[in-house]
């Protein structure tokens, strides 16, 4: 099955949806489409459009991408979601951390919950206060997540004012390299590799 996908269009909303393009196919569809999910939508939203495209409900996607973040989200096809539990592998991203800023989302999407300014550090020393974040570490979800809390989504309950504090879990962050930090913003990019299951803007 060839798939083809275009730019994702913008909706008079503001938001952004993915367009899938697929030609006419004829019997029994099994198999993977490896999305480049543009910011904006989520991961839901992929999963809603190939499933118009395609005439099946059975499709699902291989792990969450937050809106916000854009890249490889590959979705499954009819028998083959039944393989999706086997995608399990690390996961790579590139991202930005912004110093002396504290939101309930822990990215910029969500409320402004504390602000003040960030240390004066080299790229040395901040290097240094990465260590404790590689390896296996305790990470608590943040409370605007896809958790399930009580038969329903955290972020849904902290939407509504609830104060929620997450279990803590273990995750496994194999790299984590800093690639830049600018002292005048407070803001470093950093890449790294980590175990599925790792919300990696609750490092920040």
């Amino acid at each position: 099955m060839d798939v083809a996908v275009r730019e994702p269009s913008t909706l008079a909303n503001g938001s952004i949806t993915p367009v899938i393009a697929l030609p006419a196919v004829t019997g029994p569809l099994c198999g993977f489409l490896v999305i480049d999910k543009p910011a904006g939508c989520t991961s839901h939203d992929c999963v809603s459009k190939a499933r118009r495209a395609l005439g099946t409900r059975k499709v699902g996607h291989g792990g969450t991408l937050d809106p916000a973040v854009t890249g490889v989200l590959p979705l499954a096809v009819g028998p083959a979601t039944r393989l999706l539990p086997y995608l399990d592998g690390g996961k790579e991203y590139l991202g930005t951390i912004q110093l002396g800023l504290r939101t309930n989302s822990d990215d910029l999407s969500g409320e402004v919950l504390e602000q003040q300014d960030w240390p004066s550090l080299s790229q040395a020393e901040l290097d240094r206060q990465l260590q404790p974040f590689r390896g296996l570490i305790q990470q608590r979800p943040p409370a605007v997540s896809a958790v399930h809390v009580d038969g329903e989504r955290a972020h849904t309950r902290a939407r509504r004012g609830e104060q929620l504090l997450l279990a803590s879990r273990a995750v496994t962050i194999e790299q984590l390299d800093l690639l830049r930090w600018d002292p005048s913003t407070g803001q470093l990019d950093i890449k790294l590799r980590c175990a599925a299951g790792t919300y990696v803007r609750s490092l920040a």
